[in-house]
């Protein structure tokens, strides 16, 4: 099954809380995990995921490191400003290694995930990679 979450499939980061030339939002959704978005300090940090048309979600996998907590909300509308609560999960310590963690979700129907990071285990964060099952 192909992933909705790739750029190739139309999937685009349509809002990021920060932004570094050399590891901009865009490389969240080129399926690598050897390039990344990363955080500019502070919490929290968030950035929207846009699909190119609605899609159901039944879980998304969130590669990452130095997250400690992440919160995530959908919406199913072109709107980007009405979201709903689906989850939220705390990562643990990956010192030196990715953590890859799936976190289930109801399965509706959905535009735009927005995921929030609310907690790190240093100043700044990456997201390497964010992939939907469905």
């Amino acid at each position: 099954m192909i992933d909705a979450c790739l750029g190739s499939q139309g999937a685009k980061v349509v809002v990021a809380t920060s932004g570094d030339e050399e590891h901009p939002p865009e490389n969240i959704t080129d399926g690598k995990t050897n390039t990344f978005w990363m955080s500019t300090g502070m919490f929290p940090q968030e950035f929207i995921i846009r699909f190119a048309e609605p899609t159901s979600v039944f879980a998304v996998t969130v590669d990452s490191y130095n997250v400690k907590h992440l919160k995530i909300e959908k919406n199913a509308t072109q709107n980007v400003s009405q979201f709903e609560f689906v989850a939220e999960k705390e990562f643990e310590n990956t010192e030196g290694h990715l953590q890859s963690n799936a976190i289930s979700l109801n399965g509706g129907s959905v535009t735009h995930l927005r995921f929030i990071i609310t907690a790190g285990y240093d100043h700044f964060v990456s997201v390497h990679r964010v992939s939907i099952q469905n």
